[in-house]
């Protein structure tokens, strides 16, 4: 198994090298792989994508989570699957009063390979759900991730009844103000955020936010990147929205910018960690 790893790694450098990259390598916390893009892109398409824009690895949900799996089967190294509770597209609103979704949770939990949970869309209203209660208490029974894109009351609520869950807090929450986010950082050690579709705020005509930046500088270790594949024009236009998040990161400092970048996302779901820099960065980040 160390020789299998070993060898994999080995292999995403020389793929990185190989295409003349001089980028860092991307961990992508943030993509969507659903019906309606496989009917556009193959799965070998999307590794091409990803290999184009030297991201090694990606987690991915998807509608239904059919997809994500083949994705997943086809790439294991590569893709970290998390599971998404919608069967349907029309579920996204409706799952928290859905009973029948513990079952069909506990159903693909048990395949053994899920890394994670969500993207789980409820809002301040729907942070009592029992369903939602039952979702916590699996994800922390499998001791997987959640992906929440929700309200700060949904954190409180998710932190009241699970205080050692892992939480990536997608878009950096649904009040996406720095202020707010550090506070919300300060507060729950197991948060984290990603920032996808978040760089117009982050970066106003290419220029990163003061106040963003001080958030980067004081969390460095708990914020991520993704493209957010919500729609298939979303994949369509990826090179461009991985550009912009590039651009971003070049005006962190290196180690801050690595962190972000691939770190942390690889921490949070045990990738192995790949580096292309000095010996100086690397340690920064250990």
């Amino acid at each position: 198994m160390i020789n299998m790893l070993f060898s994999y790694c080995c292999g995403l450098l020389a793929l990185l090298f190989s295409l003349g990259l001089t980028a860092q390598p991307l961990f992508d916390s943030h993509l969507h792989y659903s019906a309606e893009d496989a009917q556009r892109f193959t799965p070998h398409e999307i590794l091409q994508l990803l290999d184009k824009n030297a991201i090694p690895y990606a987690a991915v949900t998807g509608t239904p989570a059919s997809h994500v799996s083949s994705l997943y089967h086809l790439a294991p190294e590569r893709i970290v699957p998390l599971l998404g509770l919608y069967r349907h597209s029309d579920e996204k609103s409706s799952w928290t009063k859905d009973k029948s979704i513990i079952p069909y949770l506990k159903k693909e939990l048990a395949r053994g390979y899920w890394q994670g949970i969500g993207e789980l869309h409820l809002f301040a209203d729907d942070r009592h759900s029992k369903v939602f209660n039952k979702v916590i208490a699996l994800a922390s029974e499998w001791q997987l991730p959640l992906l929440i894109h929700g309200d700060p009351a949904v954190i409180d609520k998710l932190y009241e009844i699970a205080p050692e869950q892992p939480v990536v807090w997608a878009h950096a929450g649904t009040f996406p103000y720095p202020e707010l986010v550090s506070d919300y950082l300060r507060r729950y050690p197991n948060l984290s955020i990603d920032l996808s579709m978040r760089d117009k705020r982050i970066a106003p005509d290419g220029i990163i936010n003061d106040d963003w930046y001080e958030l980067f500088v004081t969390y460095p270790d708990r914020v991520m990147i993704g493209v957010d594949t919500f729609s298939t024009t979303r994949w369509q236009l990826f090179n461009s929205a991985v550009g912009t998040i590039r651009n971003w990161l070049a005006q962190l400092p290196d180690e801050i910018a690595l962190q972000i970048a691939f770190v942390n996302a690889a921490k949070l779901y045990k990738k192995p960690l790949i580096f292309k820099g000095d010996a100086a960065t690397k340690d920064a980040i250990q």
